[in-house]
């Protein structure tokens, strides 16, 4: 123990997160092993719950979800990329990767809006939350892999995990900004009115502050989305699996089918995501 202080001591910041990553393997593994039984039985049953549904019925609820948000013109446009991607025979890797994106951004809405509002009403959280996350946006999303790996192996619980850490920001810093865009007099109206604390962020705060909360949404949601190559390396699947598999044989076809669909996928959960912070449109027109 004293030589391996010593080793640390006289070493740099490499050998601290090397004896940091040692520690939690060597003590924590039971923590571990919750943590990812939790995130699989979660991620499972989303991605189950995608990849068991006919293709013309969950083309049919996202097709609905588009006229229902954004308008006619938007529904046409959503049911012929589905369309096209089934026509490339990437159906199913749009299906897991759709389940890797929702899970994901719920996990991160999870636990990101809670911080937020803990952001928002107090300042030390403030301080040191603005810096773990400027240091969650700014670090390589490849970094992440490493541990990820190491404390729970390959497959979709690392990919969940890693795109967690990456996508979460977004949600955190828009749902604290919301929250103290609040106008004053609303916060001292619903004071005057006998609010507790809770119910004034139940009924007045987090109602304001819902525009800001659903950009949040939406941005967790694109960086989840931009996650799912990289994820892919440690086994998550769905279309960066298509991609990496065009990358690593020169497949310009099939990397440039794998590609437009994630393209297309984005397109559509970006415009959808969006008009939660919006107003309906009147009469299924935009």
């Amino acid at each position: 123990m004293d030589e391996e202080l010593s080793a640390l001591l006289g070493g740099g910041i490499g050998r601290w997160a090397d004896w940091l990553v040692n520690r939690i393997l060597d003590h924590g593994q039971p923590t571990l092993d919750v943590i990812a039984a939790v995130v699989d039985g979660f991620g499972g049953a989303i991605d189950g719950a995608l990849l068991g549904a006919p293709p013309w019925a969950l083309g049919a609820v996202v097709t609905a979800a588009a006229l229902w948000r954004v308008g006619k013109g938007f529904a046409l446009f959503t049911l012929l990329s589905l369309a096209a991607i089934f026509a490339m025979g990437l159906w199913e890797p749009m299906a897991s990767t759709l389940g890797l994106v929702l899970s994901s951004t719920l996990l991160s809405l999870l636990l990101g809006v809670p911080l937020g509002i803990w952001m928002a009403r107090s300042r030390w959280a403030d301080g040191v939350g603005a810096t773990l996350l400027d240091f969650m946006q700014t670090m390589p999303a490849f970094v992440y892999l490493i541990p990820a790996v190491m404390f729970f192996g390959l497959g979709r619980v690392p990919g969940i995990i890693a795109t967690v850490i990456f996508a979460m920001p977004p949600a955190v810093r828009l749902t604290a900004l919301g929250i103290r865009q609040v106008p004053v007099e609303l916060v001292e109206a619903g004071r005057a009115f006998g609010c507790r604390e809770h119910q004034l962020l139940l009924k007045v705060q987090l109602p304001n502050a819902l525009p800001s909360i659903m950009a949040g949404v939406n941005q967790t949601m694109m960086m989840a989305l931009s996650m799912i190559v990289v994820a892919s390396m440690i086994g998550a699947g769905g279309l960066g699996n298509v991609v990496l598999q065009g990358i690593q044989r020169l497949d310009i076809g099939l990397g440039v089918e794998s590609g437009l669909s994630v393209v297309l996928l984005a397109i559509m959960l970006d415009r959808i995501t969006q008009s939660f912070g919006k107003n309906a449109p009147q009469g299924g027109k935009r």
